[in-house]
């Protein structure tokens, strides 16, 4: 069982290398992992072998081992998802023309579905189910979302994950009620307690599961989020939302109707919606003229017919829906599958431009016609003798008793009509001649690929043999069912004789008939609009008023004010906790000032830095006085025998104030708002309010504790469990490793997002290759001499950076290695290398920080995620709960004896992250805006010299002008004379002198001689 699972992972995590290699024969490959898992649990089915469970303990008192059960109902469901899922990816194979890049991904994402989806129908904890539940949302919007540049694509997805990822966590809160009230965190539990009726807040927590139940299987009113998601390609359409995801919510329907259909409002909630959908999707059907949204509301219908079914909770209609939810499995996935090879081959799957198909493609239509007949319950197919079973299980039905009976039986026959007639409009609007002619797009089809024909064969099949035969079909789900209840009942069966489930198909057929030969009567009734409204514009009028809510909140809390943003948070902060104290009953409370003068001292320190802060108005004097209180709390760290603590507040402190310089070269140096004296007072009063509140809570804080604080035990726990000597890295690589992860995974997404902040809609990533340490020429640091600012640089710096880096790098190291035992660890590890590295930085730019470290830094991000991530999960290929530790020890020549924790590996992941979130921040707040600023100089000079060249060439031309005018020979008296003024003086048209101007490549000059960049303004 968990060797299937694992080996469904491995296929994921392998499908886009195999695509990128081999293109879409990869399918085929990949499509031979769920068909050996679908083999395997045919022969446990056979064998009667159905009791498999395994067991991972992980943090047992939140309920959170992974516990993993394959019984006979994990047994049926892994059979549709495990063989249509690989029939699916076989039509894969044949669907797509071409490979293009997202396809890698695509195949990922499909075999990763039917991973969750098996995982989910194995996992016997219901937290552990809802994690899978979630998994399969996830990758259905990524699924949906295939084709990413169409708008229709992205609002199908969104839609489809906002409505099930809601019912998702409306689901998880009633499993908390449920557990919380009653114990039962395990399926297999259920079946254990009595006196379902009698819980409190039961029907509260049946009502929240079920509306994740009814989400992801698309009752009203979340049905109009499945005819959307058809906006995926059709296997996706084919697979999620016809044969595997819809039936998650069936599957949880199945698991718990037979327990609680007792409570009073279980069949009060789920049968009403269920026939309601049934009624609403073949209404829709009927009006659809895409091909594919008619199979959509069809399936929309289907799921409230199984669901309202189920519900029963007996075992004749459990019998009968579980022989439902096969035979929709089997007929709609070849539906789409077949309405997927018409779209490929004639490029539509429109009705009125579909005619004389049937004549082209004779054996699709034969299987359509077979699977739609099938859909539509005809004889001899498997669709007829599941509804042959529901129709003789709801009349005699015991839990169903005088008119629920009857609305109900009379919903299901008008729902039925409304079947048999969308299963003829699909056929006549596929394959009909319609006007005696072909049409254009029929006539300019390619010719349908055999290997699209495999999968649709395969099934079509099986709806055939399992109508003749369904014994095949009904001997394991009797086997399910007699372990269920514990007693035998009836089988499938083809003929039950002359009786009346028998004349009510044949009604059914008749009227179905009648309705789609006298389809236009229904137009007049089909409007343009529904006469009871239209749930998918009731969405788009629900996220319209939830975003006008939170611009009017915003707009009135928000108001672009720092100040009073802040006020607010510290009004507040007195406030509350000022109330709190007030009405509480501490009355012991006691504090300790300072154990020994140099306490006084850091906090003398840390208190005249505070008040600096205040007055100064120069930023990076304020950067540097702020740190001071952090090296201060640092000292205090150390007074208190806390050097770990120490010394990550040092590196972290000094880092901040690197980056807050990079920011602040880009900012004018003092600050120019200056506060009046009245508000400053305010101010004040304001900072003395806080201050004051934060050492009295603390101080009652300090004595509400009544147990024995836990950290006494620290050491011991981690000499025991982690084996390392040093509790304060222990703890974080080990007891609580989940937060540190959790933490990585943060600053890992957040360096991401300053990048992409930097550099926008550029790419951030960058050519890798093996970093050196290295000379050019005469220089002591890699980067040879090409600009200014290294031509400027200190030697001395040059030099100090040259013998400080290695010493750095190598005390980083030591960090690493000793931090298990000793003050270290991954994290203070990776601060001094990123120390170092920020070093090379300011030493000689950002060709310098190229050559230091010229490897990108979110392959290194990555790198460090994909070690967390072995160091939790390796543990459990060995049975072990996740983040579990080993030690070894080795012997080393020199050295002596070396402890090897597992949990070094962790630490590794630490160590990398914080390399690679620094050497992100430093390219992207760092050397690109460095890149940029070059960039604007060398168009400035570019400028310059244009305009120089231009002045020049004007001078030139003027002088040339003026000496022709001075040196041609002057007209005779006798035919013209100079033009003279009133004084009789001669007029001579001289330029005006142009001033002489310094030019160099630096030095851009205004006419009146200051300094201008490109904008205009001074330098």
């Amino acid at each position: 069982m968990l060797i299937l699972l694992l080996a469904l992972i491995a296929a994921t995590l392998c499908a886009p290398f195999l695509i990128h290699t081999l293109d879409r024969p990869a399918f085929g490959i990949l499509a031979l992992v769920p068909a050996g898992g679908f083999i395997w649990v045919v022969q446990q089915l056979v064998q009667g072998n159905l009791d498999h469970k395994a067991s991972i303990e992980w943090m047992p008192a939140a309920h959170l081992n992974l516990d993993f059960r394959l019984d006979g109902l994990a047994a049926l469901f892994s059979l549709i998802i495990l063989g249509v899922g690989a029939l699916v990816l076989v039509y894969c194979w044949g669907y797509f023309d071409t490979v293009p890049r997202r396809l890698n991904l695509f195949g990922a994402e499909m075999i990763g579905f039917a991973t969750a989806m098996y995982g989910l129908v194995i996992s016997d904890s219901l937290l552990l189910m809802y994690v899978f539940w979630e998994i399969t949302s996830v990758l259905s919007f990524l699924l949906v979302a295939y084709y990413g540049e169409r708008a229709s694509s992205r609002r199908s997805a969104t839609q489809a994950l906002m409505v099930t990822a809601a019912g998702g966590l409306a689901m998880l809160v009633g499993i908390i009620i449920l557990g919380r009230q009653t114990g039962v965190w395990q399926f297999s539990e259920i079946t254990n307690y009595d006196g379902w009726a009698q819980t409190p807040y039961v029907t509260v927590a049946l009502c929240l599961i079920l509306a994740g139940a009814l989400t992801k299987s698309a009752n009203i009113p979340f049905h109009f989020w499945l005819p959307g998601a058809m906006a995926a390609p059709t296997p996706v359409s084919a697979y999620l939302h016809s044969a595997a995801m819809v039936k998650a919510g069936i599957y949880l329907v199945a698991r718990l109707a037979p327990e609680f259909n007792g409570v009073s409002a279980w069949h009060l909630v789920v049968i009403p919606i269920g026939l309601a959908t049934m009624l609403m999707g073949g209404w829709m059907a009927l009006k659809q003229i895409d091909l594919k949204l008619v199979l959509a509301y069809g399936t929309v219908s289907q799921l409230g017919f199984i669901t309202s079914i189920m519900a029963i909770g007996s075992r004749e209609a459990m019998l009968a829906a579980l022989a439902l939810t096969f035979a929709h499995s089997l007929f709609k996935a070849t539906l789409f599958m077949i309405v997927g090879a018409i779209d490929h081959a004639t490029g539509t799957r429109e009705i009125p431009k579909l005619s004389g198909l049937a004549r082209k493609e004779p054996f699709i239509f034969g299987l359509a016609i077979l699977s739609a007949l099938s859909m539509a319950g005809i004889p001899p197919l498997f669709g007829f003798v599941t509804k042959e079973a529901v129709i003789d299980s709801v009349m005699n039905e015991p839990l169903l008793i005088g008119m629920p009976r009857n609305l109900m039986l009379i919903a299901i026959i008008l729902g039925s009509v409304f079947t048999m007639a969308y299963a003829l409009r699909f056929l006549w609007g596929a394959f009909a001649t319609k006007g005696g002619a072909t049409s254009e797009a029929v006539e300019k089809m390619h010719k349908i690929e055999p290997i699209l024909w495999i999968a649709p064969t395969v099934l079509t099949a099986l709806t055939v043999f399992f109508g003749l035969f369904p014994k095949f079909m009904s001997d394991p789900i009797n086997q399910h069912l007699n372990h269920l209840y514990g007693t035998e009942g009836s089988d499938l069966s083809l003929w039950h004789g002359f009786n009346l489930a028998l004349g009510i198909s044949a009604v059914i057929i008749l009227a179905g008939c009648l309705l789609h030969w006298q389809r236009h009567l229904l137009k007049p009734f089909q409007g343009e609009y529904a006469a009871l409204g239209n749930a998918d514009n009731a969405y788009d009028a629900v996220l319209v008023g939830l975003r006008n809510l939170s611009l009017r909140i915003t707009a009135n809390t928000q108001r672009g004010s720092l100040q009073l943003n802040l006020t607010t948070i510290f009004v507040c902060l007195i406030l509350l906790p000022t109330f709190a104290i007030i009405f509480g009953d501490l009355t012991n409370v006691r504090m300790i000032v300072a154990e020994n003068p140099w306490q006084f001292f850091a906090a003398f320190i840390i208190i005249a830095a505070a008040l600096g802060s205040t007055i100064t108005h120069n930023r990076l004097s304020g950067v540097i006085i702020v740190g001071i209180t952090g090296y201060g709390l640092s000292f205090i760290f150390a007074l208190h025998g806390a050097p770990d603590l120490a010394l990550t507040q040092l590196l972290v402190e000094t880092i901040i104030m690197v980056l807050f310089m990079l920011v602040l070269r880009k900012m004018p140096p003092n600050t120019e708002w200056r506060g009046e004296p009245r508000h400053n007072r305010m101010r004040a009063w304001l900072a003395i309010g806080v201050g004051l509140l934060t050492v009295i809570l603390t101080m009652f804080a300090v004595n509400a504790r009544t147990e024995e604080s836990i950290s006494i035990h620290m050491p011991d726990l981690a000499k025991e469990i982690g084996h390392g000597a040093n509790a304060v890295n222990v703890l974080l690589v080990d007891i609580r490793a989940w937060d540190t992860f959790g933490e990585i995974t943060v600053l890992v997404i957040a360096a991401t997002g300053v990048a992409s902040l930097i550099y926008r809609t550029q790419s951030f990533t960058r050519e890798s290759r093996r970093p050196t340490l290295r000379a050019t020429g005469r220089r002591w640091l890699a980067a040879g001499v090409e600009t200014e600012q290294q031509l400027n640089r200190s030697l001395m710096v040059d030099v100090s950076t040259r013998v400080l880096f290695p010493s750095m790098i190598a005390l980083s190291l030591y960090f690493f290695f000793t931090g298990h035992n000793a003050p270290g660890g991954g994290f203070a590890g990776g601060l001094v290398a990123a120390l170092a590295f920020i070093l090379r930085y300011l030493a000689g730019g950002r060709a310098e920080l190229e050559e230091a470290l010229p490897i990108d830094g979110g392959r290194i991000m990555g790198a460090g995620l994909f070690f967390a991530i072995a160091a939790a999960l390796g543990p459990m290929l060995w049975g072990l709960p996740p983040l579990a530790s080993a030690y070894g020890t080795i012997d080393i020549p020199l050295v002596g004896s070396v402890s090897l924790p597992s949990a070094l590996v962790f630490d590794l992941g630490v160590y990398l992250v914080v390399i690679g979130l620094t050497m992100h921040i430093l390219h992207s707040l760092g050397g690109k805006l460095d890149e940029e600023e070059e960039i604007r100089k060398q168009r400035a000079r570019d400028r310059a010299r244009s305009l120089a060249r231009k002045n020049r060439q004007r001078k030139a031309r003027v002088k040339a002008a003026a000496t022709a005018r001075t040196t041609s020979p002057m007209p005779s008296s006798s035919t013209s004379e100079a033009p003279t003024d009133t004084t009789g003086t001669a007029e001579i048209d001289m330029p005006t002198e142009v001033p002489p101007r310094k030019e160099g490549p630096d030095s851009p000059s205004s006419p009146n001689g200051q300094n201008t960049n490109n904008d205009g303004k001074e330098k």
